[in-house]
Formats: C-alpha cells, structure tokens, sequence
C-alpha cells in the first residue's frame, strides 16, 4: 500500500504546483479527452501517443515527480494489463480486423492478427495515461485547492439550491483520507501478519479470510475516525449552511493562459485530425513526413 501514490500531494514550488487548480483540472480533462479519440490509422495514433507520453514525461520532470512512484502505482495492474491483452489478442476478432487485417501467427488454425496487438497496446496506452494524469493532479495540487476549484465549477448549480459546498466538502475530506486509509491498510495487514495471518498463501476460501480480517478492522477504523471528525468540526462550529469567506482566493495568472493555450492547440490539432479521419480524409502523418522527406 505504500506504493501508492494517488491522493499523495507532493510539496514543491514548481511551475505545474502554482497553477490554477481550475485550470489544471480543465486541462487534466481536455487531455483525457484528446487521449480517447480514436484516429484511424494505426502510425498516426501510434505517433500521437509518442507525443502524449513525451508530453507527460515533460510535465512529470517539470513537477519533480518520481517515475519509480508512477511504476509502483501501476504495478498492481499487471493482472488488468494481461487481461486487456488476452481479451484483444486471443478472442475472436472484429470483422474488420478479419477483412483488412494482417495475420502475425497461427496457433493450429487460428489465426492472430497484428491489429489486435496494436488495438490492445492502445487500450493499456490509454489507461496508463489516465493514472498519471489523475495521480499528476493529485501530487500538485492540495486536497483544499481542488475542494475549491471543484466547488468553483460547481457553483452554477447554486441557482437551483444545488448544496454545492457540502459537496465539494466531502469531496475534500475523501481525498484527504485517501492516504490516511492506505496507510491504516498497511498498519492492520502487517499487524495481522504478526498473528500467523498469510495474504499471500492458501486457497481461495483461506485467503477470503484473510481479506475480511483486514476489511472488518479498516471499516472500524474509517468509522472511528469519521465520528472524531464530526465531534471536531460540531466543537468549531461549523455550519455548512452559513455563509464562508476564505483566506485564499484563487487567481488566473499569466502562467495559466500559458499554459492553457498550449493545451488547447495540442487538443485543437488532434480533434482536426480526428474530424478529419472520421469524414473520410484519413491523415497518416508517417507517410506525409516521409513524402516531404524524399522531396528534398
């Protein structure tokens, strides 16, 4: 459990650090967006996905965020990555991949395409991408920041008596929790260890047990705490009905139209090329460059 690193906030004043968490989540969102859109052509989706990563390595060394903690965090997916692949790779496959697709290997007389390979390396892509943007987010961006920014988006709904800031409220203390909770985890499994407890060995039902004796003390705990939170804040007087001020107010600087200029050009190039492909006018940007490169 220490090696995950979601809802962890890392303290550095770097440039991805001071911006707008409006705007980082915005951002964050545009570029899950432009990640799922599908272009046609496997070198052009395979070159823009060498452009996504390169973009988040950019972003990961301007924030000083450890790759070791990004692979610690994705290394309980394995089993979902072996999944992904076997389903794309070893299912019988679409009937497009039948028609136009290139056969890799024959296992008896079933046949394996490489398109499956490229379609399942794409899906694992893109969930690889979606985890380090989300943990990006939370590494450089503090729960309260993100409370007020989400409460910030939100506030439209306050016309129609929407309880925006109780949401956003619980918002905050779930994500203020999340790490609290992970190592409460880590805390109980290891004091279960010392029990004789084994998570990793025996049989399905032994190992059932196993886990239920580490949810039942986690739920205990999470309850426990829940109630000394609601005996803090009752004993500060909050009421989340009265109006509140804050102490910091969130501003749009320089750094942020920057930085969000360039986002929106990134996702205003990749939407031309998928509007493009999806009427009919595929662009294969391996080609167009070696075209222009045998030209001169």
């Amino acid at each position: 459990m220490a090696s995950v690193v979601f809802g962890r906030f890392s303290p550095y004043n770097t440039f991805v650090h001071r911006l707008d968490p409006r705007n980082k989540i915005f951002m964050v969102i545009l570029l899950m967006v432009m990640i799922f859109l599908r272009i046609g052509n496997w070198s052009t989706t395979y070159i823009l996905c060498g452009v996504y990563l390169l973009f988040l390595i950019i972003i990961m060394l301007i924030a000083k965020i450890s790759f070791l903690e990004l692979f610690k965090s994705l290394k309980s997916m394995w089993f979902l990555v072996l999944f992904i692949f076997a389903i794309y790779v070893f299912l019988p496959a679409t009937v497009e991949i039948k028609e136009t697709g290139h056969v890799a290997f024959y296992i008896n007389t079933y046949p394996i395409y490489w398109e499956s390979f490229l379609q399942s390396g794409y899906i694992i892509f893109r969930l690889i991408m979606m985890i380090a943007l989300m943990m990006l987010l939370t590494s450089t961006t503090t729960p309260m920041n993100l409370t007020y920014a989400f409460e910030w988006y939100m506030s439209p709904l306050k016309v129609i008596k929407f309880p925006t800031h109780e949401i956003a409220m619980t918002l905050s203390i779930a994500l203020r929790f999340i790490p609290t909770l992970l190592d409460e985890t880590e805390r109980i499994q290891k004091a279960q260890a010392s029990r004789g407890v084994d998570f990793n060995k025996g049989g399905l039902f032994k190992r059932f047990k196993a886990i239920v004796s580490l949810i039942i003390p986690l739920f205990i705990s999470a309850i426990d705490r829940s109630e000394q939170l609601a005996d803090a804040m009752e004993a500060r007087g909050f009421d989340p009905k009265m109006k509140r001020t804050r102490y910091r107010i969130l501003k749009f600087h320089l750094r942020d139209l920057i930085s969000l200029l360039f986002v929106l050009i990134l996702f205003a190039g990749v939407l031309t090329l998928f509007i493009f492909d999806k009427n009919g006018y595929p662009i294969d940007i391996l080609n167009f460059f070696f075209n222009i490169k045998t030209k001169f």
